[in-house]
This record gives C-alpha cells, structure tokens and sequence, in this order.
C-alpha cells in the first residue's frame, strides 16, 4: 500500500468503530427492539412475556384516532405543497435581488423557523386563547365573543396548520433563495434582450433550473409534515377528541403516556416504514440525478 493510502486507512480505523458503536447503540438497536417489542402486549414493566404476534398492527388500523392521525399527516402535506412551497417560492422570487432592505426581510421572515417548536407552540396557544389571547382583543374590539379555536373538533386541525406554515415558511424560503443565488444572471438578462416577459423568464428559465431545489425542499416538507410532533404538543396534546392527532402524537399519547409499550412499537414500525419507504423511493426515482 502506498503512504496516502495507509493514512487513509489508519483514519479509517480510527474513527468508523466509535461511530458504528453510537450508530449501534442509539440507532439499530433501539428499532430492533421497537420491531420486538411490537408483537407483545407490554406495559414497559418487567420483560414482555405476552406474545400476540401481528395483532397489535392489526388493532392499530382498526383505531379511529389512528386514521384520524394518518388523515392528518395527509393534510399537512397537501398544505405544506400546495401552501406554504408556492408562497416561500414567491417570496424568495421577491428577496432573492440585491435589494436594500432585502435582508432584514429574510431574516424576518426565517426567525419563526429559528424559534423552537415548543415555544412557538406556546406562543400560539397564547394567541389563539379565547378569553386573554390577541384572538380575544381582535374579537373584542367589535364587540363580539372569541372562539376557542383550539377546542373545536371541526376547526382546531386548521389552526395548526396555520402555525405549521408559519413555523417552517422561512427555512424553504431560504432555501430557495440559495438556489436562486446560484442561476447565472445572463441567462435572465438575455432573455429579456431577446424580449422575454418575467414570466417568461421564470416559467421557462429559472423554474427548470430551480428544479433540483424544488425536489429538496418537497422532499424535507413532506417528512417533516409526516414527523410533526413537537408544534402539537403545546397546543392541544393531540386533542379535542384525537382530532389534531398526527402519527407521532399518537405514538406518544398511547404508547408513552398510557404505558402501551407493544402498541406504541407498532406504531414506530409503521412510522418507521412509512418513512424508509417514501425517502428512498423518492430520492430513487426524483432525485436520482440530483
């Protein structure tokens, strides 16, 4: 072996066995066991001895509130795509000159997505609370009674999507803004000698080349709106009645809180399914030459 290649392996073997250790330990064997633990009815106390095979999978698609969550990580996808992508595309058109004033903009923009989930949970239950909220000032100035948005079935779900829009708007704002950053400036300047409109410029050039960017930032919306956890908690815990359930809200409430544990693996399974088989999927078939 030559010397470059002996440091490289020296390297190699220094540092792969400290992170294949940490991979091992906080990542593979956890999902083995969840995988395990998902075919026992187990309260997390003592060892599972109560072998029940397949039927915890089977009772968990047989839970409303089950599919209540699995319909509601389906809607946050369907706004996140047709919502907040197309107004954080819009706005990184607007900011992505170099403009005074631009930058105080992004940031502006891009600091709820600094905030953490908690606290912004936290802020809009304050906001949307209907008796000392800026929801009940706004309806007290005409004279009228705020609604308890967040104790409504039919409208709390909506309520967070508001939230989840305005949390992560920023980040692919941002992100758009950087690909944009990296379209050469003469194509546009061409286009426009050669009498194009700026729609013209922006459906037939900057889209196309937006393209891999686009696909990325799909990509980490759509997982992320299939993970969404942490904006939920603060403000209803899954509530009223399991209506702004997601799959990982679910997870906790009944397989941490009600001590669940064979359940509550099941629906990490799933979840873990779900994930595995949507990342790959798409980078295999939309992002394979990205």
């Amino acid at each position: 072996m030559s010397r470059r290649n002996r440091a490289s392996t020296t390297v190699v073997l220094f540092f792969l066995p400290p992170a294949l250790l940490l991979f091992t330990l906080f990542v593979a064997l956890p999902m083995g066991e969840a995988a395990w633990y998902s075919f026992f009815n187990w309260s997390g106390y003592g060892r599972p001895t109560q072998f029940v095979g397949w039927r915890n999978f089977a009772l968990l698609f047989q839970t409303p509130a089950f599919r209540t969550a699995l319909g509601n990580n389906l809607l946050v996808i369907v706004v996140s795509l047709l919502v907040q992508l197309p107004l954080a595309l819009a706005m990184a058109v607007l900011l992505s000159e170099k403009v005074r004033g631009t930058t105080s903009f992004r940031l502006i923009f891009f600091l709820p997505y600094i905030l953490a989930e908690i606290a912004a949970g936290l802020i809009w239950r304050f906001v949307y609370d209907g008796d000392y909220g800026f929801l009940a000032k706004v309806w007290g100035l005409f004279g009228a009674t705020a609604p308890y948005v967040l104790a409504e079935p039919e409208v709390a779900m909506y309520a967070i999507l508001v939230v989840v829009i305005w949390k992560y708007f920023g980040f692919h704002m941002i992100l758009y803004i950087a690909g944009l950053q990296q379209i050469d400036r003469n194509l546009n300047e061409a286009a426009r000698m050669d009498g194009a409109t700026d729609w013209q410029i922006f459906r037939r050039i900057t889209l196309p080349l937006l393209a891999p960017t686009i696909r990325l930032s799909v990509f980490f919306a759509i997982l992320g709106s299939i993970q969404l956890f942490d904006v939920i908690m603060p403000l209803t815990k899954g509530g009223p009645s399991d209506s702004t359930q997601t799959m990982v809200t679910f997870l906790y409430t009944y397989g941490v809180t009600r001590m669940q544990i064979g359940f509550g693996s099941a629906v990490g399974v799933v979840l873990f399914c779900i994930c595995v088989v949507f990342a790959f999927g798409y980078k295999k078939t939309l992002m394979r030459h990205d």
